[in-house]
């Protein structure tokens, strides 16, 4: 028997929803992550918050930063720390790419969601962001009213 596809929406194990509000999105990538086993069994339990966190180059490396796992109650001692630095797995180009773009342009790398994919490998979306200031906001809030505003008068119709 075939296995059947989950949806995508169903395996999304923390989403960063306020990233596209307070920022530009420019460009996005799929990037792996170096977890240990309790954090992805706290993943999959969904309880995870990447709200407050971002992505940094160190030292050759991209780090995700001030991400929150909670621990894993099953694990007893064998836990995880809830908010350590997590490496973020990208290829050489892409890295040079995204360091520049942060230096040169005052960009910043935000993750906007962690997600199971079809393997059941947990995976990063990062995005490329510049910073929206108070009538950029604005502005994306009246956008989102008057969409809402179309669909109700559509639904009418």
């Amino acid at each position: 028997m075939a296995k059947k596809k989950k949806s995508a929406g169903s395996n999304v194990a923390a989403e960063n929803r306020k990233a596209r509000y307070n920022y530009e999105i420019l460009d996005s990538l799929e990037a792996g992550l170096v977890l240990t086993g309790t954090e992805v069994k706290s993943l999959r339990e969904g309880r995870a918050s990447i709200a407050e966190s971002y992505a940094s180059e160190e030292g050759g490396e991209l780090w995700l930063i001030n991400s929150n796992l909670p621990e894993y109650l099953q694990a007893n001692r064998f836990n995880h720390v809830p908010k350590r630095r997590r490496k973020i797995l990208v290829h050489r180009t892409q890295l040079n790419r995204l360091a520049s773009a942060v230096q040169k342009d005052g960009m910043t790398l935000v993750p906007l969601r962690i997600y199971f994919n079809d393997r059941g490998v947990a995976k990063l979306q990062l995005a490329l962001a510049k910073g929206k200031n108070a009538p950029d906001k604005r502005q994306t809030m009246k956008e989102r009213d008057w969409n809402r505003q179309k669909q109700r008068i559509l639904k009418e119709a």
